[in-house]
């Protein structure tokens, strides 16, 4: 898969599936709805409207199904007909499933998705999942043939018109974001350290027109940035902070996502056991998606100021080592006492949001990490886990999940109840709670808020992703689409304005410019 271009079109045109494989894909309601004429130049003269029919017949989705059309040349998948009201509408999960396990082989393929207008976004995103970029197989090395995979949309319901030429601009900047994050989650430390990840931000910010800034090693130190340098200082390529920052003229709000980005995590000093260790490459998960995500938001137009800020790190074992009961000093002027080494992921996200809010004037903050192993015994394999001082934004991040597949379920936010876990006898907080079953994702949310006060006014969300950034072995690039979708609101973009859950969608012209100021504040 690591050598395939995905394209989508409007009409990806006729072909014998003997010289193009085909996969028809939907839920089976959409597929009946599907007309033969719009089917027949993709499937003759091997398959007949007969056995379209038959096919068709054949399907009883529990909770998918698949029937081989013409050998292994043609295929069409049902998805699940119903889902439930935690689950994404798109099925997206499922389509990624039925992509790779059903997909026919091939150089030039096809894939025809047949869903709502509504599902166009979710399903995309979906696909993208399907195909990874990273490989070193030795198999993959020799073959230089490049492999393309179509992608057309029919769209069935209201709304259902052609897709447009910018829908499908937006949705190959989308899939782009994704895979990126996918590709870097999925690379080793030993080629994703530090310095290759300000490589790929400063590339980013080089297609972008922007120049990073970029904070590194003692100069760390020196700023006061006490999380992120105390937990990369022992390893050999240093611990850095780096921002992409989008100004455009008359933005009325400032926006900043903070990506806790530990290209590995050995737990420091408090070593993971040879089980829990392996996997540790993911750990960067949270500012991968916040590369791709930035990415695909700025070339779709943004109105308001937004920063990406990377916290970069790798947790390493040496003599300069961060030891248990070490005191540091973090960008906040607070002072944290060390009883985990291994609950670095707060530490240097705690400078990032510090930073955000004190620097940059942030009046909304997200950060996003793959944060605790709690996140999915809380929430599970596929939700992310979300903590936010604020309800109408816990309710958007819930909604934005299932419009765009990257699925999202909240946490408690409680810190009156929560805080005092980090109560330390010599310094303001220690990093790891007194008690681990007393809602551990939680608290580690609310010590990353703590650093920018939990009496602060402006918006703080914390996303969890540490159990979908990755489904078995493969990166997910969870997060992406999940941003694109939340701050749609204030993109220039239709199709990322239909999908956001905040704005103020369906008001009249004069009620837009009235309300022009609250749609762009996102609330």
């Amino acid at each position: 898969m690591a050598n395939v271009q995905l394209e989508f079109q409007a009409s990806a045109g006729e072909a014998d599936p003997q010289s193009r494989p085909l996969l028809v894909l939907g839920q089976l309601h959409n597929l009946h709805r599907l007309p033969w004429a719009q089917l027949r130049g993709k499937l003759q003269p091997r398959v007949t409207e007969e056995v379209w029919q038959s096919a068709l017949g054949t399907l009883n989705p529990n909770p998918t199904d698949s029937c081989p059309l013409y050998l292994n040349y043609a295929t069409v998948a049902a998805l699940p007909s119903r889902v439930s009201r935690h689950n994404s509408p798109s099925a997206a999960q499922f389509i990624t499933r039925l992509v790779r396990n059903c997909l026919p082989g091939g150089v030039n393929r096809c894939i025809l998705m047949v869903c709502e207008r509504s599902e166009v976004f979710a399903s995309a995103c979906a696909l993208a999942r399907a195909f990874p970029l990273f490989t070193h197989r030795s198999s993959a090395s020799r073959r230089t043939e490049k492999k393309t995979v179509t992608v057309e949309f029919f769209l069935v319901g209201q709304n259902n018109g052609p897709i447009e030429v910018a829908t499908l601009k937006c949705l190959a900047s989308a899939t782009e974001g994704v895979r990126l994050a996918a590709r870097i989650v999925d690379t080793p430390c030993n080629e994703m350290n530090t310095d290759n990840f300000l490589e790929e931000i400063k590339k980013v910010g080089k297609d972008l027109g922007i120049t990073p800034t970029i904070i590194r090693d003692e100069e760390l130190k020196e700023r006061g940035f006490g999380g992120i340098y105390g937990v990369g200082k022992a390893a050999l390529h240093p611990p850095a902070l780096a921002v992409l920052s989008h100004t455009p003229d008359g933005a009325t709000q400032t926006i900043a996502w903070v990506g806790k980005g530990i290209v590995y995590d050995t737990g420091g000093l408090s070593i993971k056991g040879k089980t829990t260790m392996p996997g540790m490459k993911r750990d960067c998960g949270g500012a991968a998606a916040i590369l791709g995500a930035f990415k695909a938001t700025v070339k779709q137009g943004f109105k308001d100021n937004l920063h990406a800020v990377f916290c970069l790190a790798e947790n390493a074992v040496g003599p300069r080592a961060t030891r248990p009961d070490d005191i540091h000093v973090l960008y906040s002027g607070k002072t944290v006492e060390i009883n985990n080494t291994d609950a670095e992921g707060r530490l240097i996200l705690a400078d990032g949001v510090a930073y955000a809010c004190k620097d940059l004037g942030a009046d909304i903050i997200l950060d996003m990490a793959t944060l605790t192993g709690a996140q999915g015994i809380a929430t599970g394999k596929y939700h992310a886990a979300v903590l936010t001082n604020s309800e109408e934004w816990e309710k958007a991040c819930i909604k934005a999940g299932r419009n765009c597949g990257d699925l999202v379920h909240p946490l408690v936010y409680c810190p009156e109840l929560h805080f005092s876990e980090f109560t330390s006898a010599v310094a303001d907080m220690k990093n790891s709670v007194a008690d681990r079953d007393n809602t551990p994702s939680s608290c580690a949310g609310l010590f990353i808020a703590s650093h920018i006060g939990f009496d602060w006014p402006g918006v703080w969300v914390h996303i969890d992703i540490a159990a979908p950034v990755h489904a078995g072995e493969r990166a997910t690039g969870y997060g992406v689409a999940l941003l694109l979708s939340l701050f749609g609101g204030a993109s220039e973009d239709p199709l990322l304005n239909m999908v956001s859950p905040l704005g103020c969608n369906g008001d009249s012209p004069t009620e837009d410019m009235e309300r022009d100021s609250k749609r762009r504040r996102l609330v």
